[in-house]
């Protein structure tokens, strides 16, 4: 009998060969290209959130896209000592793969963002490093909650998750 860990193991399995057959296999030049080396058009920098995927959103194909995703896609302000991770990628993304085009994109019903608006300004929160993230996007959602005070929790979600884009970078 399998434990539910080893059902996730066989389930990756599965998917990875079935990768493997009916897309590495059925495109060999493609792949063949990308084991040598990288060279995509595109950055995209996307929510993590597991039910939004950017490269079938965009309907991109391995290799043109070098996507970072983290909590809601945030793209912080430039700092050197804070935000390495998002910062080195940008890096590598234009210094070493030089891409053409930096996209980022958002989604709606975004957890990140419902955090972010969920966030006392004050005192404590419940979360370690979650808060820390979010607040980069501090200023777009004092600015939602000023401008939509009157507007219910989730409309003033939909309008930050518009806003925050915007603001990040």
């Amino acid at each position: 009998m399998l434990t539910r860990g080893m059902n996730a193991v066989v389930r990756l399995k599965t998917g990875f060969e079935r990768f493997r057959t009916n897309v590495n296999n059925k495109n060999p030049k493609l792949f063949e290209s990308l084991r040598k080396d990288q060279s995509p058009k595109y950055m995209v920098f996307a929510c993590a959130d597991s039910r939004v995927s950017p490269t079938i959103t965009l309907g991109l194909n391995p290799g043109e896209a070098f996507t970072v995703r983290n909590i809601a896609g945030m793209v912080p302000a430039y700092q050197k000592t804070r935000h390495c991770s998002v910062g080195s990628a940008i890096e590598f993304a234009v210094v070493v793969l030089k891409v053409e085009c930096i996209v980022v994109i958002g989604h709606s019903r975004c957890g990140g963002i419902r955090e972010l608006l969920s966030l006392k300004d004050e005192g404590p929160n419940a979360y370690h490093f979650i808060e820390d993230w979010v607040k980069i996007g501090m200023e777009a959602k004092k600015k939602v909650q000023r401008e939509n005070r009157l507007l219910p929790f989730d409309d003033q979600c939909t309008v930050l998750e518009k806003v925050r884009l915007l603001k990040t970078f």
